[in-house]
């Protein structure tokens, strides 16, 4: 494993490779190609479950930290399924493109933020569609979801995703990058898996990403672990899974139509 800006690429062509790396540094890259790609334009962002609460203290305060980058030029909306602080429209991502038209109006978003969303949402297919049609040809897209993660309902708790899950989601994006990053708070660790400086998204990458991210313990040691819980656990496996987010920044490529089916 290497720092992230350490590659070469002359070292290890076509060698898949774990690249160590952090969500700030991941964002700042993000940051930085929306602003290549505004130009001088003000950015039109979209945040979708932009909500705040008490339970997100690692999460990132994406209006604030877009307007530092792009002051009074930045035109930020966020979304949620209720009101409350930081939301500027009661909208479901996943009601009908007419209505999520008719909530956003027709300028396209340089940039979708969907952090943590799509695994409470019914319908994350049509969620994705929409997020496609709202894209500036060009625009980018930063989707994060848990692939391991306990039960959280808010309102409701139905899906988890892969990398290469969400990229059969998002059939209308091409995905630029992709890391892994951790939950606890404080803690800024994220991996990436690439071959030649780009993201590895083939299912060949798959013994990669399970032996980084599973921990196998004999039946004893497993014994020892439960028996330290403060609650009682069952032991129906032996096989533990860290809190991991799959991580995908895409970008809808200019020329690409978007089906209008969800």
């Amino acid at each position: 494993m290497t720092p992230a800006g350490d590659e070469t690429p002359a070292a290890g062509k076509a060698e898949l490779r774990v690249v160590g790396t952090t969500v700030q540094r991941e964002i700042e890259l993000l940051l930085q190609a929306l602003e290549r790609f505004v130009g001088r334009r003000a950015p039109r962002v979209l945040q979708v479950g932009s909500r705040s609460a008490i339970a997100d203290r690692n999460e990132h305060n994406w209006r604030g930290l877009l307007e530092r980058r792009f002051g009074r030029r930045l035109q930020f909306v966020g979304i949620d399924l209720v009101e409350g602080a930081n939301v500027d429209r009661v909208l479901d991502i996943c009601s009908a493109p007419r209505t999520v038209r008719s909530g956003l109006g027709a300028e396209p978003f340089d940039l979708v933020i969907c952090c943590h969303v799509l695994e409470h949402t019914r319908e994350p297919r049509r969620a994705a569609r929409n997020i496609e049609r709202i894209l500036r040809q060009g625009g980018l897209a930063y989707v994060a979801t848990p692939w391991s993660q306990a039960f959280h309902a808010a309102p409701d708790d139905y899906w988890r995703f892969s990398a290469r899950g969400l990229m059969l989601l998002f059939t209308g994006l091409e995905v630029i990058s992709a890391f892994y990053s951790g939950g606890d708070v404080g803690l800024d660790v994220a991996y990436r898996v690439v071959r030649d400086g780009k993201p590895e998204l083939n299912s060949r990458a798959g013994a990669v990403e399970q032996g980084l991210f599973q921990l196998v313990l004999d039946h004893e040691q497993n014994r020892n672990l439960l028996a330290r819980q403060a609650t009682e656990r069952l032991p129906v496996s032996r096989t533990y899974l860290p809190t991991l987010f799959v991580n995908i920044v895409a970008q809808r490529p200019i020329g690409a139509r978007i089906s209008r089916s969800a």
